[in-house]
């Protein structure tokens, strides 16, 4: 396993590779795991990645992901990957993406438990009627995540900019 601690815009972040896939983003405030090997070519560049998201230059990310989870879990964090930059998606939404209509709190448990958030954009999943619902770095980063999304949005779409 390698790991990489760094600091951004929200905070203390770290990355976690192995066999060469993103397996793992910590958010602030969550417990880091002890030591791993020396930073790798891949985790550099998953850290300018994050970076240049969280500064609105980049909307999408090019690295290999490996969560580790179930079957549906798998399932919901692909559907989420096809949630667009600066869009939303409600819990029934994804459940429908996945051909699960009726497994709605099994996809906000999907999300509870994605262990690349971020990278695999579960604070794009909202309530029903648009509320913020829960985010395993609290709400105020999800919040700050989708502002983020809508004002990068935004001066894109812009004139004159």
């Amino acid at each position: 396993m390698a790991l990489t601690v760094f600091d951004s815009p929200v905070g203390i972040l770290a990355l976690q590779a192995e066999d060469g896939a993103i397996t793992k983003l910590y958010l602030p405030g969550g417990a880091l795991p002890d030591g791993g090997e020396e930073e790798s070519a891949l985790l550099r560049q998953g850290r300018e990645q994050v970076l240049e998201y969280l500064s609105g230059k980049r909307r999408t990310f090019d690295l290999p992901l490996a969560p580790a989870g179930t079957p549906f879990q798998r399932s919901v964090w692909r559907a989420l990957l096809a949630i667009p930059y600066g869009e939303t998606r409600s819990y029934r939404d994804i459940a429908l993406a996945v051909g699960r209509p009726r497994a709605v709190r099994a996809v906000g448990q999907a999300n509870h438990h994605n262990p690349i958030p971020i990278l695999i954009p579960c604070h794009r999943v909202v309530g029903a009627d648009g509320t913020l619902t829960g985010y395993a770095g609290g709400l105020a980063l999800k919040e700050e995540l989708l502002r983020l999304e809508a004002g990068a949005a935004g001066k894109e779409r812009s004139p004159g900019l």
